[in-house]
C-alpha cells in the first residue's frame, strides 16, 4: 500500500513536471481581419504541431507547444503561411526575411503574405501607402505574390507589411 501510494506521488510529481515544460508564446498584432485568416493561422500552428488560439479581436494568436524548439516551428509555420507579429518572448520570434535589398529600389517582388480576401488586400495596399516613395503595388486578394513599385527603402516596405500583420519574403 504505502509503495502505490509513493508511487502514484512520484508520478504525479513527474506529470506536473511535464505540464510544466510546455511553452507559450503570445504573437501580437497579426493580420486576422476574417473567419479565413483565423483559420488558416490556426491550421498552420496545428500542422507544425502545437496548439493555437487566434483571436481575430486582438490581432493575437495564443501558441502552445511542448518545447522551446516547438513554438519556434509554430512561428515559423505561421511566417511561412504569411503571418507575421509580435512575440511575447525574448527568444522565440517570427522569423525576418531575408535577401531584402539594401538602400532605394524602384521594384520589389515579395512572396508569401496571407492574402485570402479583399479585406487582406485593402489592409497590404494601406500598409504599403504609408512608405514614403511607393507609388504602386501589384496587390490582389487570393494572390501571395505581388510586385511593389516607386523609388523607395525595401526595408520599410517589408518593415510595414510585417507592421500590418504580413510576412512576406522577397521573391528570387
Amino acid at each position: 500500500m504505502k509503495f502505490s501510494v509513493m508511487s502514484a506521488a512520484l508520478l504525479s510529481c513527474a506529470l506536473a513536471g511535464t505540464a510544466l515544460a510546455e511553452t507559450k508564446v503570445e504573437l501580437k498584432g497579426v493580420h486576422l481581419c476574417c473567419g479565413g485568416c483565423v483559420k488558416a493561422a490556426n491550421k498552420a500552428v496545428a500542422d507544425s504541431g502545437a496548439r493555437s488560439t487566434a483571436n481575430q479581436g486582438v490581432k493575437t494568436v495564443f501558441i502552445t507547444a511542448d518545447d522551446d524548439a516547438g513554438a519556434q516551428k509554430a512561428l515559423d509555420a505561421l511566417a511561412a503561411a504569411g503571418f507575421h507579429g509580435k512575440s511575447d518572448s525574448a527568444t522565440i520570434k517570427s522569423p525576418e526575411a531575408k535577401d531584402v535589398p539594401a538602400g532605394k529600389v524602384k521594384k520589389l517582388e515579395v512572396t508569401g503574405a496571407h492574402n485570402c480576401c479583399g479585406a487582406c488586400n485593402n489592409a497590404i495596399k494601406a500598409a504599403l501607402k504609408k512608405v514614403t516613395g511607393v507609388t504602386g503595388d501589384t496587390a490582389a486578394a487570393n494572390s501571395k505574390e505581388f510586385s511593389i513599385e516607386g523609388d523607395f527603402s525595401a526595408a520599410d516596405a517589408i518593415k510595414a507589411l510585417y507592421d500590418a500583420g504580413y510576412h512576406v519574403e522577397v521573391k528570387k
